[in-house]
């Protein structure tokens, strides 16, 4: 499978933020968004095959009992079904990183999920190209309801402004999510950007009984 990096760093995001992990990076997403922290392997997808096995003894090497399974897209493989296996057998923790519009039948103990919302949507990148594509994939309750039926899961929206606050709520009302495994966490790609938007993403979570998420990959500069 292709894949564009694996390294070890600790979970910047979500329940799990803090926990020492290695990050195995697939290449390649069906969706563009706008604010992709990762074009090389979305908009640009790079990286080299591996195959599983190379994959599971670089993992190893690290030492460490938490893997993250991210991309790019990672649902979008087959390998991905083996690829959990083996890092199960292998005594892994896992936790997949994915945007929820795919199902495949991967072993995980933490799906994470990051739906997509109207503020992805690339309307000037690129000539807008990508625009009606990415909004009619980005959302997929069926998806959806059925990664959380499967797995123990956790909800995360990447949060530009207040009014995207509604269509969460639509969101989260329509596939049936549970309030507090639903996480907001801040869009940017600087440590001042994300502390000028978490006071009020801090406000918003008390009063709708969601989760803040931090970004400390952003915040302590690490990857």
């Amino acid at each position: 499978m292709k894949i564009a990096e694996i390294f070890y760093s600790i979970q910047g995001e979500g329940m799990l933020a803090g926990v020492p992990s290695v990050f195995v990076r697939t290449s390649g997403c069906n969706l563009r968004c706008v604010w992709c922290d990762t074009p090389y392997t979305s908009w640009e997808p790079r990286g080299e095959n591996r195959t599983i096995e190379e994959i599971v003894d670089e993992v190893r090497r690290f030492g460490a009992a938490h893997v993250v399974i991210t991309g790019g897209e990672p649902m979008l493989f087959d390998e991905t079904i083996e690829l959990t296996r083996r890092l199960r057998e292998a005594g892994f923790h896992i936790t997949i990183e994915t945007a929820g519009t795919i199902y495949k039948p991967v072993t995980c103990d933490l799906m994470s999920i990051s739906p997509k919302l109207a503020n992805s949507t690339p309307h000037e990148r690129e000539g807008g190209k990508w625009a009606a594509q990415h909004d009619r994939v980005r959302y997929q309750p069926e998806v959806l309801q059925q990664l959380m039926r499967g797995y123990e899961y956790q909800l995360k929206f990447v949060i530009t402004n207040a009014n995207d606050l509604e269509e969460i709520g639509k969101m989260i009302s329509e596939i049936g999510a549970s309030r507090d495994r639903v996480l907001l966490m801040a869009e940017g790609t600087d440590a001042t950007t994300i502390r000028s938007r978490a006071q009020w993403i801090a406000e918003i979570c008390k009063r709708e009984g969601f989760r803040y998420s931090p970004r400390l990959q952003v915040d302590l500069s690490v990857r």
